[in-house]
């Protein structure tokens, strides 16, 4: 029996003594920083009373974006804020990336299937007309931060169709979008 197990270690250091020790060598320190905010409102989104909510755009003729770029459809939409727990400091919405949103314009891509419209996104804008870059960085989507007055606020903005690629063709165009409001 003692020669059994000194076969078994033999053989373990062996194989041990084959495999080759890789070597750790830090080259960095990646260092992330953040804060968590005590700043909540409620969220009355476009007068529904719910922070989900839907904003109808007008029909408009294929025509009226028959190049890339033009737009069409124009409409306002707004999230009102109260009983926030501070009553000052400012807020901006930061419009989430996700699976509808096109990195490479900032505009809201339509949702796809039978029926769809082609060759158009809806773009959002600022009260101001400004683009908003949906899904970028929060630093680098145009989002503009309002005052919290008395315990509220309001961010309004407008949503519109965009053609990209072409003339748009007929069809609906429904997209939608997540977003977080960022307290300052």
């Amino acid at each position: 029996m003692s020669f059994f197990k000194a076969s078994v270690a033999a053989a373990a250091i062996a194989i041990m003594g084959g495999i080759p020790a890789m070597a750790h060598a830090t080259d960095g320190t990646i260092t992330f920083t953040g804060s968590i905010s005590s700043q909540t409102c409620t969220i009355n989104g476009n007068g529904t009373g719910a922070k989900d909510f839907t904003v109808a755009l007008p029909p408009v003729s294929a025509g009226a974006l028959a190049a890339a770029g033009q737009t069409a459809g124009q409409t306002p939409f707004n999230i009102t804020l109260s009983k926030c727990s501070s009553p000052s400091g400012s807020v901006h919405t930061f419009f989430e990336p996700g699976a509808t949103t096109d990195l490479s314009t900032g505009n809201l891509m339509v949702t796809a299937g039978g029926g769809s419209a082609a060759n158009v996104q809806i773009g959002l804008t600022n009260a101001d007309f400004s683009p908003i870059k949906a899904g970028a960085a929060d630093a680098s989507q145009n989002s503009k931060a309002v005052s919290i007055v008395d315990n509220g606020a309001t961010l309004q903005y407008y949503a519109r169709y965009v053609a990209t690629g072409g003339a748009a063709t007929a069809g609906t165009a429904n997209s939608s979008v997540m977003y977080s409001l960022v307290y300052q």
